[in-house]
């Protein structure tokens, strides 16, 4: 995903500064397709040549007399965008992007241990950045841009090799019902709303947050420092909630729709549950354990009134406590 700018370069023409602008012209008229020429000193990227400026300079009145029996070191560019081998691409497009209107179409010189490698045109560069750009997306949920079940799987795999880890299983709680309600729009709102809340705590927990699908949510951390920012989330949450009811229900607690047994019922207001498995207690062989022992304590939570947490000491904290 994260490609390197040396796994597309192509190696072009090398010349010395000393040459003449002539043995350039003949470099361009055998090779029709080629649009540059590094210019290297001891095996280093010092200066480039590109076809469209060179037979501008030198198709002039009295350019074909002036430079072609001279060194290109009267033509050439002496401040060309070189980059490592191991820029990524999405960097060398930001800075190939940058750069002045007149150098946009450059080559971009790739060194690797200071010698030139290569060149990357920009047509190359753009196609390859585009390609990184759709594979990203098919990493991404839709709804809240968070990494989806592909990077999940991934991190889930990476955890069971730490010493120290706790994996955070989020959902809500009766948000059936709260779409049934005020309809599939709002749903997503309070999906986005939520993915907001889990962000900011992510981020302080220095872990990783993925969306699982729907109103389910991941977080990943190598450490078990997980408690206060379940009750921050759990705080949060039920704050921000408030604002996604009309006062009449939130007065009652409740909101009327039909329940899984197609029964009209009283449902309570959306809480968020979160089942917190670590590796305090068991080792974990598979992700398979890992998943089971998380429905285990899922289970135990949504059975909590209210937003609550119990992680795998079997003990819960509600919002009350």
């Amino acid at each position: 995903m994260f490609l390197q700018i040396g796994e597309i370069a192509e190696q072009i023409p090398e010349i010395s500064p000393h040459q003449k602008c002539a043995y350039v012209d003949h470099i361009f008229k055998s090779n029709p397709q080629l649009q540059g020429v590094a210019v290297t000193e001891g095996g280093q990227a010092v200066a480039l040549i590109m076809r469209i400026r060179f037979y501008q300079q030198i198709g002039t009145l009295y350019g074909f007399t002036l430079y072609m029996g001279r060194s290109v070191g009267l033509i050439m560019d002496g401040s060309p965008l070189v980059v490592d081998y191991k820029t990524p691409i999405t960097e060398v497009s930001r800075l190939a992007m940058d750069r002045s209107e007149e150098h946009l179409y450059d080559y971009v010189l790739v060194t690797h241990e200071g010698a030139l490698f290569g060149a990357v045109s920009v047509r190359d560069l753009l196609l390859n950045f585009a390609e990184i750009q759709a594979v990203a997306a098919s990493f991404l949920n839709p709804l809240t841009g968070l990494p989806g079940n592909l990077s999940i799987n991934e991190w889930m795999v990476k955890s069971l090799l730490q010493e120290q880890f706790s994996v955070l299983y989020i959902d809500l709680d009766h948000f059936k019902a709260y779409n049934d309600t005020y309809g599939f729009k709002e749903g997503d709102r309070m999906i986005q709303a939520t993915a907001e809340i889990l962000k900011h705590c992510t981020l302080r927990l220095e872990g990783f947050l993925g969306h699982i699908g729907g109103d389910d949510f991941i977080i990943f951390i190598d450490d078990y420092r997980y408690e206060e920012y379940c009750r921050t989330i759990m705080a949060e949450f039920d704050k921000v909630m408030q604002g996604f009811y009309h006062p009449g229900h939130l007065a009652q607690h409740y909101v009327l729709t039909e329940g899984r047994s197609g029964v009209v019922e009283e449902i309570p207001l959306v809480s968020i549950s979160i089942a917190v498995v670590t590796n305090r207690y068991r080792r974990f062989d598979s992700i398979e354990d890992l998943s089971s022992e998380a429905a285990r304590l899922k289970k135990k939570c949504k059975m909590i009134k209210g937003s609550s947490y119990v992680d795998d000491r079997d003990r819960f904290v509600s919002k009350t406590c």
